[in-house]
């Protein structure tokens, strides 16, 4: 099995890498054994993303010291009581959509003198169900979290509603993306990454594509 995850990531690394904007591939390892996930390791691949903070020390505690270039990315809701160890595994933050949370990552960061990349969550459908901030409360959200709590914020992320007419979204991301100067943006799953792409997503979070489906 894991050769064929192996085939799967080559697969997307070429249609990905054929759009030439050195987008980078989060490949979401998520539910998925190390075991199932190493083989990417060893031919070189060492961005993954996790939902769940216990899950993710389980799986990737020590891992760092084996693959120096291994870069870990929260890409779940990340709770504050949750912050302390996240801080401690991850490099990226993906899902940054509250002040209380960029508050106690500033706090934690500190502790340890270690400074997380950061990508604000934007709800960019205005959906009740979904976190994330605003559009029109983004850039007073964007401007508390670099004065007041000294945080590296790289860019937005988004999970955008579900559309035929996607691209309209991930433009609305680009343009923010934009009028605030940042350099990187996270969006794109399985289903809509080369869309993504198009409209300058510079990460994109591939699980199922790569992996295949889930396991509950």
């Amino acid at each position: 099995m894991s050769h064929y995850i192996v085939d799967r990531f080559n697969n997307v690394f070429k249609e990905v890498n054929s759009k030439k904007n050195n987008c980078k591939i989060i490949a979401v390892s998520k539910t998925f054994a190390y075991e199932l996930i190493e083989p990417l390791l060893i031919q070189g691949h060492f961005h993954f993303g996790e939902n769940k903070v216990q899950e993710a020390i389980l799986k990737w505690k020590g891992k760092k010291n084996i693959y120096q270039n291994l870069q870990l990315h929260m890409i779940g809701k990340l709770q504050t009581n949750k912050v302390k160890l996240a801080v401690q595994l991850f490099d990226y933050i993906h899902s940054l959509d509250n002040i209380r949370l960029a508050e106690k990552i500033s706090l934690e960061q500190k502790k340890i003198e270690k400074k997380l990349k950061i990508f604000i969550q934007v709800n960019i459908g205005s959906e009740a169900q979904k976190s994330g901030i605003y559009p029109e409360n983004l850039k007073n959200f964007y401007n508390e979290c670099i004065n007041k709590f000294d945080l590296n914020i790289i860019g937005l992320m988004c999970i955008p509603p579900i559309s035929k007419n996607v691209k309209k979204y991930f433009n609305q991301m680009a343009k923010l993306n934009e009028d605030l100067n940042l350099n990187e943006l996270s969006m794109g799953m399985s289903s809509d990454y080369v869309e993504a792409i198009e409209s300058g997503a510079s990460y994109v979070r591939i699980g199922s594509k790569i992996f295949g489906d889930r396991i509950k």
